[in-house]
Formats: C-alpha cells, structure tokens, sequence
C-alpha cells in the first residue's frame, strides 16, 4: 500500500492505494481537506483523514510508501519569501561578462536573493575542451568575500557545463573547504544546454536549499506523529520521484509538479495514455497534453516568477478560472467576469453559499443547479438560474478554446477532465466532442502523484560521424536508463521514453545535441525509511 499527497492552494488530497503494479493498482481511500498556510499542519491532517477513512483492519505500519506534490517551493519564488542569500559564480572569463548573473530577474526576486555575482575564469567548449583554466586563487578570494557577506548558499554555473562538469565540481571543492558549511548547487546537476537559463534554475535551487532541509525534516515528523516509517518521496515536475535527500539538494526539482501528478493521475484514471487534461483546481485551471502517459514537456525555455529557465517543465497553460474564482456582475452592460482572483482555501469561509459575502464560481454552479453544496441561501439565490448556466457556459468555451490552442494536430483527441474544482462545470465543451469524467477524478493529482516513477535524463551534444548514429545513441540511452536505476529505479524495468536529436549545423563535426529521457518502477527494497535528518 502506499499514499499519495498533493498539497495545493485551496486543497490538500490523498489517497491511499493497493497494489504493486499499475494494472493491478485500486483507491482504497480518498480525502480532500483544505490547505492551510501551514503546509505540512495540511499534510499531518490529510494523513489523520485518510487513516480514519480508511478500510477496516488498516494499519499505517502497512504503508510501503508516501509520495508527496507540494507547491511550498513554488510559492516561496513566487511570493520571494524564505529564500536563503545566495550568491552566483560563473566560470567563464574571459568569455561571457556582457551579460552578467541574475540578467532579467524581477528587481524584488535580485533583492531577496541578495544580488551577488561573481565572474570567474573557467569553462568550456561545446566539445568539452577548456574555454580557460581554472584560478583556484581567485575562487578562494571569492570565498573569503562570501565568508565575510555571511553568504549561505552559492550557485555554481560554467559555460557548456552539462558537457563537462569537472570543472563546477572542483570549484564546489575549493568554496566549501574556505567556507565550512556552504551549499554549493551545480548548474551541470540541474539545467540543460543554454548558460543563462541554466544559471537561473540553479540560482533558484540554490535559495531553496535552507527551507528544503526544513520542509523535508517537518514532513518526516508528520509522517512520524501518524505512526507511518515508510519511505518518503516527493513528485518532480516530469513525473517521477525523488526522496528526501534529493529533495535536500534539489528542491527545484519540485515546480510545477502539481499539473504534472494531476495529468498522469488522470491517464491512469481513464486508460487513455494520449489526451488532453484539463485539471479544474480552487485557483487555476491547468490544461495540458499526455504522450505516451507522461506531459508534453515544455519548449526549451520556462518562465517561473518572471524569471526564464531551462528546467524540464510540462507544457500547461493556466487560466484564473477555479472553484473558488470570483465572480463579478456589472449591471450597466450585463458583463460577468470571473476569476483570475480567487479565494483559494477560503472558499468554505468567504463562499455565499457557506455563509460568507463573496460570489463565486462555486456559488455560480449551486445556483445553475450545477451542484448541491452548502445553503442555498437568499444570496446565492439572486445570480438567477438562467444567468448563472450563462456563466458557465461562457467558461467552458474559454477553456475550450485553450485546449484547442494547447493542440498540435486536428486529429481526435480525447479530454479528461479532473480537479476538485470540475464539478462545478458542465460536461458539454464547445469543439470537445469525447470529454470524459473518470471515478476519483476529484483527487487525480493524488493519484498521481502516488503512481510515479522514477526517472533519469541526459542531455548533452555528441558527435555524430556517418554511421555511428544508432551506436551513438545506444551508449547515451544506456547512461540515461543507468540515471534512472541509481536514482531508485528498479532494474529491469526502465525504458526509455524520449529521444530528442537537434543536429547542430553551425557546429563543426556532425554536432547533435540529444536528449534521453527513461522511466521505471520504483524499487522500495532500496529506498531507506524515513527518520529526521536521514
């Protein structure tokens, strides 16, 4: 048996499940509980429902495995709150100064990081010679000028660093021998082919790393004060897990994994491995495509906070349309806009129709008699019925309309339709002839989330001569299936489930860069129980 946990911004769900492999898998329990602004007090209580919920004769000690989706770490970017001073270095003089680290950020998000910078020879080229050589002197006067800031946490970025990553390592070496206790991030560990977008996604890891060893000990004593000594794991942003230790080094690892346990959730609900997702949350409607049972990832670049990143990210489009969206009628030209603000885990507080004063989509619904939920009060009772089916019609062409831009083809796509929040819409999408609303649809993202694998990537430029291509990629797909099993994946049971090629035609050499992607099951046996600290 094992758990699964998404904690989002109006709810938190889990699900307890039975079974070892996906075609045998069964919902032995769901809850649905409100997110507090404490997210691991929302963890300790789903946990508390879901055991009281649970079948007769169940034990948490019978728990093999908790897989939690958490947006803590989104929100902490977002909202530029709890991040570590964080300083950057960026081995690549003399190349690379006309444009400098933390280039493009959001003023507010260069504060909170603390806006230090720091350019130092190194590097390379695209087929892994030396750009320049390595100064160890100068890093060690880097690392005196960081001791004395009282600098935490250092993001380490060089040229063509996942081509060759020596040189971050023994810069990482000479930093923390100066400065006992630093945390040091790799670029060459985290971001793909492209210096800026890499150097941002670990700068962002690198702020993260204090309030991750504080999430992931909070989270074990959770779990412990439920009598649960499973294993813990937590859901990446491509679908598969990671644990708590990694989870300590590479909390980045973690964005946007909630559209992303939500549309594997739904695959898994339907049968169907090819669709569209639409996931209808308190906040946000989340709408993406699944090939092959995994997202559609994202283009080469990814915006988090207004900040561009190359960190593998699904391909959602977002819309402020939710449960607990608000509503706004204008009488002078009969206009109602709803969302993009919402009252998030309020709803049950500020909603109408549990006595609160603020119209929402959710009220919107009851009044259609799209739902029974809470009181039909007097207030809701003033949206009249016909208005209110005329609102919710008018979002389920919005949201039509998004799936059909989210599409790369005209060909039939089936549509799931999961989320919380999606009972409050109908069932008929304009354009969306095949919609479908699996059983547990409310709670998809915990299911998904309890469901992933684990997984290992590869990217990196090769040289490809006449008639070695299929050698070529046969030695990076077996590194990339090496990834996964060293990261928790069971052997035998990875496969690959993604190869990109772009030949580099300005490049010298047959130039490709390629991209492996592989998955498996994961292998309990060799993931330790949980215990702070561990």
């Amino acid at each position: 048996m094992r758990v699964g946990i998404d904690v989002g911004g109006t709810n938190t769900d889990a699900v307890l499940l039975a079974g070892r492999r996906d075609d045998d898998v069964r919902v032995l329990a769901a809850v649905k509980t409100p997110t507090t602004g404490d997210v691991t007090a929302g963890v300790v209580t789903a946990i508390r429902e879901l055991v009281r919920s649970a079948p007769a004769g169940f034990e948490p000690g019978g728990i093999t495995a908790v897989m939690i989706g958490t947006t803590h770490f989104t929100n902490a970017v977002v909202q530029a709150r709890d991040l570590a001073p964080t300083a950057v270095v960026r081995l690549g003089l003399p190349a690379t100064a006309a444009l400098p680290p933390l280039t493009g950020w959001p003023e507010r998000l260069r504060s909170a990081v603390g806006d230090r910078a720091y350019l130092c020879h190194g590097g390379y080229e695209y087929d892994g010679s030396p750009l320049s050589t390595l100064d160890s002197d100068e890093l060690r006067r880097v690392a005196g000028e960081l001791g004395a800031a009282g600098v935490r946490s250092v993001a380490l970025s060089s040229v063509f660093a996942p081509v060759n990553g020596t040189m971050e390592l023994e810069a990482a070496d000479i930093l923390r021998a100066e400065v006992p206790g630093l945390h040091v991030s790799c670029s060459h560990e985290l971001g793909r082919i492209g210096l800026l977008e890499r150097e941002n996604a670990t700068i962002l890891n690198a702020a993260l790393i204090e309030l991750a060893g504080r999430l992931a000990d909070a989270l074990t004593a959770a779990l412990a004060e439920a009598g649960i000594a499973a294993p813990l794991l937590l859901s990446q942003n491509d679908g598969t897990l990671m644990d708590v230790e990694y989870c300590r080094r590479f909390p980045a690892a973690t964005f946007a994994s909630g559209p992303t346990n939500s549309m594997r959730g739904a695959g898994f609900l339907s049968g169907v491995a090819d669709c569209a997702v639409i996931d209808v949350g308190g906040t946000t409607t989340d709408i993406g495509i699944l090939v092959g049972g995994f997202p559609r990832e994202a283009p080469a670049t990814t915006d988090i906070a207004g900040i561009r990143t190359n960190w593998r990210m699904p391909d959602v489009l977002s819309l402020g349309i939710g449960g607990g969206s608000l509503v706004r009628h204008f009488s002078s030209d009969e206009q109602t806009i709803v969302g993009p603000d919402s009252v998030g885990f309020d709803l049950t507080r500020r909603a109408l129709v549990f006595g609160g004063d603020t119209l929402t989509l959710t009220d919107v619904a009851v009044a259609a008699g799209r739902i029974r939920l809470g009181t039909t009060s007097a207030l809701v009772r003033r949206f009249d019925d016909t208005r209110a089916r005329a609102v919710l019609a008018g979002v389920n062409e919005r949201i039509a309309d998004a799936v059909d831009r989210m599409r790369t083809s005209p060909a039939p796509l089936p549509v799931i339709l999961v989320g919380g929040g999606s009972v409050v819409l109908p069932d008929e999408f304009p354009g969306l002839p095949d919609v479908r609303r699996p059983e547990h649809s409310d709670v998809a993202n915990a299911i998904g989330a309890a469901i992933a694998k684990v997984g290992g990537e590869l990217d990196r430029i090769v040289q490809v001569a006449d008639g070695t291509r299929e050698q070529v990629l046969a030695e990076v797909s077996a590194e990339a299936v090496a990834r996964a099993e060293s990261a928790g994946a069971r052997p035998g049971s990875v496969r690959v489930v993604e190869i990109d090629e772009v030949p580099l035609a300005y490049l010298p050499g047959g130039a490709t860069r390629v991209r492996v992607k592989a998955v498996g099951d994961l292998d309990l046996d060799r993931v330790p129980a949980g215990a702070p600290g561990a």
